[in-house]
């Protein structure tokens, strides 16, 4: 088959403007205030013993967003789109409710963390802000073009940066922290498994999943150039090293951030007994008396910012995997009049998000169980793009190579003990 030439410019332009780009998102958007509130929980109950799990995680979740990636750009298609076409509706329909629950409380708890981090900053209150911030987050979505959106996002991405910040001022023992880092240690104790099956959960999490294979999939539909890679076979090799380099480097900025959290607060909270950290404005407001109202603001910035950039994620993910099963018109590169029911389904996993807030659903408990929520349902969604990307009838010539086959069945097989080890916990 003949290799499809690409002009010259369309090639420069993807590869200084498109190398980073999915993948660099959907690790930015890991590290929302769920994520931050879990790191912060770990760091100050489990204090530098944890940070052992993002060494572990960071190789396993390279792999499975590797591999969400690798199906959109191969197949043109995202992941519920493809269990649509090859799969029973049964399996489609349950992944797609899991998502969706999973989305639409983890959306309620980051819209809620947010509040809290604008009302510890400057006061006032709190159900106000979730409701502005809920509705700047879905007008953007809904009114923005694909590519000016994507480029806020991309710029969004340097709200993580706060955490190294505040990491610089306090003051680690970094002889314990490598040891911590360095040495896995393992527990019986219940506690420690939630904490795992969490961390799991917020790291491996099955909204960017969905995430990262549907935007691969706008990516081929805004450049003219592209085609899925079963069409268009000779841009294989330039795709994959791009999607691997992109999705290395998102992981890779995801954990070192998560790592940073960890770090300041066993090094802050975790050392003067503070152990109970339920929210990642509660984390922050934790720091001030002990690392100061500097590290505080910074902490609590990093907390809007990474909210800013994982909603819109969030809903974005519950979207497509909704629109791909119901064969609806999707994709944030539409007018919103060319698919009413693919940003309707934003607008109303935003609104069901702020009602949590509104409910007497403790946001703050929200913020915590949607990370293990996440956990137990990645098992059966990475089971079954493992599956996904061994059929030859999905794939086409381009199935996963067998070493990254071997690390994402290492991922399932890891959320799936950990969420047995929690479960058997729970049953004591």
């Amino acid at each position: 088959m003949a290799v499809e030439q690409i002009p010259r410019r369309a090639e420069k332009r993807r590869d200084w403007r498109r190398v980073l780009g999915p993948g660099l998102i959907a690790g930015a958007s890991d590290d929302d205030p769920s994520g931050i509130a879990t790191y912060s929980q770990a760091g100050a109950q489990l204090g530098f013993a944890i940070s052992w799990t993002m060494l572990f995680t960071y190789p396993l979740m390279v792999a499975i967003q590797e591999i969400s990636a690798r199906i959109g750009r191969t197949t043109g298609r995202g992941i519920a789109g493809n269990i649509r076409r090859h799969y029973p509706n049964w399996m489609l329909q349950t992944i797609v409710v899991l998502v969706l629950t999973a989305n639409t409380i983890n959306i309620g708890a980051d819209i809620g963390a947010m509040g809290d981090a604008v009302k510890e900053l400057i006061g006032g209150p709190h159900l106000l802000y979730v409701v502005a911030i809920a509705a700047i987050s879905a007008l953007l979505q809904i009114f923005v073009t694909y590519e000016r959106y994507a480029r806020v996002l991309r710029w969004l991405t340097v709200a993580l940066f706060a955490y190294f910040g505040t990491l610089m001022m306090v003051r680690v023992p970094w002889g314990e922290a490598a040891r911590g880092l360095l040495l896995p240690t393992f527990s019986a104790d219940l506690a420690f498994w939630t904490t795992v099956v969490a961390i799991l959960g917020t790291t491996i999490s099955p909204y960017l999943f969905f995430w990262q294979a549907s935007q691969e999939v706008e990516d081929v539909r805004a450049d003219p150039a592209a085609r899925p890679l079963v069409r268009a076979p000779g841009q294989a090799p330039r795709e994959f090293e791009r999607i691997r380099l992109d999705t290395v480097i998102g992981m890779a900025f995801s954990n070192l951030v998560a790592l940073a959290i960890i770090i300041t607060t066993a090094a802050t909270l975790h050392a003067h007994g503070v152990t109970e950290i339920e929210t990642s404005a509660q984390a922050a407001s934790a720091l001030r008396p002990l690392a100061g109202d500097f590290a505080f603001t910074i902490f609590a910035l990093g907390v809007i910012g990474t909210g800013l950039l994982a909603v819109p994620v969030l809903a974005g993910s519950a979207a497509y995997a909704l629109a791909e099963a119901r064969r609806w018109p999707e994709g944030l590169a539409r007018k919103p009049r060319k698919a009413k029911a693919f940003y309707a389904t934003i607008a109303v996993a935003t609104l069901l998000g702020v009602l949590i807030n509104f409910s007497p659903v403790s946001p703050i408990k929200a913020l915590y169980w949607s990370a293990v929520i996440n956990g137990v349902a990645a098992v059966p969604i990475m089971a079954m793009m493992m599956h996904m990307t061994a059929n030859k009838r999905v794939m086409g010539d381009f199935p996963i190579s067998d070493g990254l086959r071997i690390v994402g069945w290492c991922a399932t097989a890891a959320m799936a003990m950990a969420v047995a080890a929690m479960i058997v916990g729970l049953g004591r």
